[in-house]
């Protein structure tokens, strides 16, 4: 059987505890054997003057998943053309790991616009989704029964990057928000302060 791996793709500007309670329940249902959390340069979908270096947010996501043996800070997508194409990204790691069998996580946002990712057929085809929910959206009707979907409960922590990066630059604390690793780096080093 092959070793499934589940890729939670973000820009994780900086990652945070929203990210990683949906990486392990991924993993705590039995829907993948590892999660990469695979950071993206460049999402086509997002203003890339607002991201902070990428590698320094890899380093940030290496910092939160050091202790966790079925999470991995993935830098992938860096090695690939920008912007990063969920597809493009899928084909490589394939090629690259023809034992292992990828799944896509994302949120039930993303179904919202999903037909207008390069190539969002042939992702449907030959990979399965996880979708974890998010406030405030329901999945498409053409999705909802979709045996290459599977829909994962998960607590829903409403916490975003960019309230994060204001609550820094406002001078306030993210403790809490962020793994303990990832608060003192960012303190440490004044990351969006």
């Amino acid at each position: 059987m092959k070793k499934k791996i589940g890729l939670l793709f973000g820009s994780f500007n900086p990652i945070h505890n929203g990210h990683l309670v949906i990486a392990q329940a991924v993993v705590n249902a039995h829907l993948t054997n590892e999660v990469w959390m695979t950071v993206s340069p460049q999402n086509p979908f997002k203003d890339p003057k607002n991201l902070l270096n990428q590698y320094d947010r890899l380093h940030l996501v290496q910092l939160a998943v050091a202790d966790n043996i079925q999470i991995k800070a993935c830098d992938i997508e860096f090695k690939l053309p920008k912007p990063s194409y969920t597809i493009d990204t899928l084909t490589y790691l394939q090629e690259r790991y023809p034992n292992y069998e990828f799944v896509v996580i994302m949120g039930e946002d993303n179904l919202e616009h999903f037909a207008k990712w390069k190539n969002h057929e042939k992702i449907l085809k030959y990979y399965t989704l996880v979708v974890y929910p998010r406030m405030g959206y329901t999945a498409p009707d053409e999705y909802k029964n979709n045996p290459r979907i599977t829909f994962l409960e998960v607590p829903r922590l409403e916490i975003s990057a960019t309230y994060i990066r204001q609550t820094i630059k406002a001078g306030g604390s993210v403790r809490y928000l962020v793994p303990d690793k990832v608060f003192d780096y960012i303190a440490a080093t004044k990351l969006w302060s």
